[in-house]
């Protein structure tokens, strides 16, 4: 009979009570500390708070922390005799019985503040699931004797003081605020230990119905309710009639906080990170052996991420991705850094804000990563970027610096020439190369052809240092990690005709500042749980890739490229650094990628909508380009990201070492490209130093393979 209080007899409304004793087992047994869903709070390195992220906005706080007058409020209007029951109030049951009665309807309940702490804790458990919840409220005597089972348990283990603390950080009141510290913020931008006594009334007022009492969309009905609590409080000797007048007389005032909620909200363009961190617990085991385990912990909220985030860094990145180019231009750019002997993730930039307001030119597509971060699903192709991946192949097989090779401006060679790993040969056909301008032509060590960015050389030092092998060292530096596909064994690779991502690429020029160890990227560096605990986080894994000398080789040869090469308009006059521009077939998307020993930036620029466009006669910024390359855009961000990001006071150098160089290239002839042609190496001459295999079957008018250029991009000097 307790059990079916305030309910009619169950044939008047089909109300079962099958089910009565059914299904205990199935409920959680301790309601003591029920798993509260909170805020969860993502702080960059220094502490600083990046975002708050929730599915359910509270702050769980202890009862000290909460106003006496919402104490007394909430059990004056909800329960008066809450200190004098126990689990189930019998006035109350005889009191409802009678109403009920009498109205041949439920028109009064009997519920006491623990009978509804505990329905308040299942529909907790239900989370956002319609079914799960619809279970948790339905009005069944079954539902009504298992919320009495755990009230009577509540009662006994854990005393008035913690049942009342727990049910005012349970409750919903309204305005997407669970729990009171919450709502104390959302209606008075205040914590609830300060609640005067007339807004702890209101808040009190709010449980009930929080729609039909929601101060800000109607004051004059929160009001009355406000007295009303008022009333109830005067009339159970909590406080005085004149308190309660005085109360009443005082208006309403809200200081009315908005809710910052989601990556959307994140300081200094970090969006597109912040997403990254929820991906990262979404998707690493280290946070749970199943996807349901991490979106339960996900939801739960009520964490600490300490993430790698560095504001300095962060707030360059993000000035260097629109200083150049607006978020309503047809192209956009993506900003990258890490951290070369960590892995860390120090910032993650874009031209296009973070957001869902496409009017506004918002997206929440992370250009930066793969399409399981957030990001791309199918990459960029990186042009020229990967010449220097060849080259550390190379020089890992013995090959010298001094290599020099004598190319014209266009050569063929059998692709039976490249062999895959499996043995076989990676194909049949001719492979034909070119450079982008006929005065690309001559002898070239590797120091100059990664500095002039000659494809003909590249083709032929991938032919000596063998297809598996580069292929294997694209593996060792984590050239495409975010995208999880394997290379494709073709000999165009050494031209970057295969995708990678901004973040691989950054992580892949660390392993060069890093003296050849690749350092895998993390985003966070700890987490802890609401009650304190600390968990397990992913840690990056670093491991050889290549010698110390080997890497020290490349960035001797790449500081060539940002002092008197492609990537002049990038280059750092204050601090060794070294880098590589990149752009790819019909100028799709343009890179520069480049370093300090400290620090790795990747800087993309293209289409990021719909079918990729050519960066040809465009305007971009306000400025208009006849061809985009990866020196005369890409160049000027990274370096606008550099200078922010690094302190001036560390200028830490490269290991000195010695290259050694070809013969000197002779002084070019005149060719027909135009005033912005790269000077052209001489006639090609015979026994240059380190030249083992000479180039093999020149033709005249061969053409590149699609999807890459590596050569001239005509907007400035030499620039690729």
């Amino acid at each position: 009979m307790l059990a079916g209080i305030a309910l009619p007899a169950a044939g008047a409304l089909g109300l079962a009570a099958k089910g009565t004793v059914e299904g205990f087992d199935e409920i959680p047994s301790n309601l003591k500390t029920p798993p509260l869903s909170q805020r969860t709070k993502i702080l960059d390195s220094e502490g600083g708070l990046i975002a708050t992220v929730y599915s359910r906005d509270r702050t769980v706080v202890p009862i000290d922390k909460i106003s006496p007058y919402m104490q007394k409020a909430i059990v004056a209007i909800e329960d008066g005799r809450f200190y004098e029951h126990g689990a189930i109030d019998l006035k109350g049951v005889l009191r409802a019985i009678n109403r009920n009665a009498q109205s041949g309807g439920v028109a009064q309940g009997a519920s006491t503040l623990t009978q509804q702490y505990v329905k308040n804790v299942f529909v907790e458990e239900a989370g956002d699931d319609p079914e799960k919840v619809a279970q948790a409220t339905q009005q069944t005597i079954g539902r009504k004797v298992r919320e009495l089972k755990f009230a009577i348990q509540v009662e006994e283990e854990l005393g008035k003081k913690k049942i009342l603390e727990n049910y005012l950080n349970i409750t919903f009141f309204g305005q997407q605020a669970y729990g009171i510290e919450a709502a104390s913020q959302r209606y008075f931008s205040k914590h609830a230990a300060d609640l005067t006594l007339g807004e702890a009334a209101m808040m009190a007022g709010l449980v009930q119905s929080p729609s039909r009492y929601d101060p800000i969309n109607d004051i004059q009905e929160a009001t009355k309710r406000r007295n009303v609590v008022l009333q109830r409080m005067a009339d159970v000797k909590d406080i005085s009639q004149a308190e309660a007048d005085k109360a009443k007389a005082t208006p309403l005032k809200l200081k009315v906080k908005t809710p910052k909620n989601g990556c959307i909200t994140a300081v200094d363009g970090a969006g597109f990170f912040c997403d990254y961190v929820r991906k990262t617990i979404l998707n690493d085991p280290v946070f749970g052996k199943t996807a349901e385990e991490r979106q339960k912990l996900w939801n739960l909220g009520g964490l600490t991420i300490k993430t790698t985030l560095d504001p300095r860094a962060q707030a360059a990145a993000n000035e260097a991705a629109v200083a150049k180019i607006n978020k309503d231009d047809p192209v956009a750019a993506s900003v990258v850094q890490v951290q070369p002997k960590t892995g860390k993730i120090l910032s993650m930039g874009q031209s296009r804000p973070y957001g869902l307001d496409q009017k506004q030119h918002q997206t929440t597509l992370n250009l930066a990563v793969g399409s399981k971060m957030g990001g791309t699903t199918y990459g960029f192709q990186v042009g020229s970027t990967f010449k220097p991946i060849t080259a550390a192949a190379a020089l890992e097989k013995g090959l010298s610096p001094a290599q020099t090779f004598d190319t014209p401006w266009k050569i063929n060679i059998p692709e039976g020439d490249f062999t895959r790993c499996d043995g076989k040969p990676a194909g049949y056909a001719n492979w034909e190369i070119g450079n982008e301008l006929k005065t690309e032509e001559g002898s070239f060590d590797m120091t100059s052809a990664l500095g002039k960015s000659i494809n003909t050389y590249f083709a032929k030092l991938e032919q000596m240092a063998g297809l598996c092998e580069t292929i294997t060292m694209a593996k060792n530096v984590g050239y495409d990690r975010e995208l999880g596909k394997k290379p494709k064994e073709l000999p165009s690779i050494t031209l970057g005709a295969q995708e990678s991502t901004p973040l691989d690429m950054a992580a892949v020029y660390a392993t060069f500042a890093n003296r050849g160890m690749y350092c895998t990227p993390v985003a966070i560096e700890s987490v802890r749980a609401a009650n304190g605990d600390k968990l397990n986080v992913p840690q990056t894994k670093c491991s050889r890739a290549m010698s110390e000398r080997t890497a020290d080789t490349i960035n001797q040869m790449l500081k060539g490229v940002v002092e008197d090469g492609t990537g002049t308009k990038a280059g750092l006059s204050d601090r060794d650094n070294a880098g590589k521009t990149g752009t790819t077939n019909d100028r799709k998307d343009a890179w520069f990628v480049g370093y300090t020993p400290n620090l790795s930036t990747a800087v993309w620029v293209g289409d990021d909508v719909g079918e990729k466009k050519s960066m040809y006669d465009i305007t971009i910024g306000g400025v208009t380009y006849d061809k985009v390359c990866g020196g005369c855009l890409p160049g000027p961000i990274w370096k606008i990201a550099m200078t922010g990001a690094l302190n001036a006071s560390e200028t830490p150098g490269f290991a000195t070492i010695a290259v050694p160089r070809g013969e000197k290239p002779k002084d070019p002839k005149e060719g027909d490209e135009g005033p912005n042609k790269p000077n052209k190496p001489g006639k090609p001459g015979d026994g240059k130093p380190g030249d083992t295999k000479p180039p093999t079957n020149p033709f005249p008018g061969i053409t590149l393979p699609d999807g890459v250029i590596g050569g001239n991009n005509g907007h400035g000097r030499g620039n690729r």
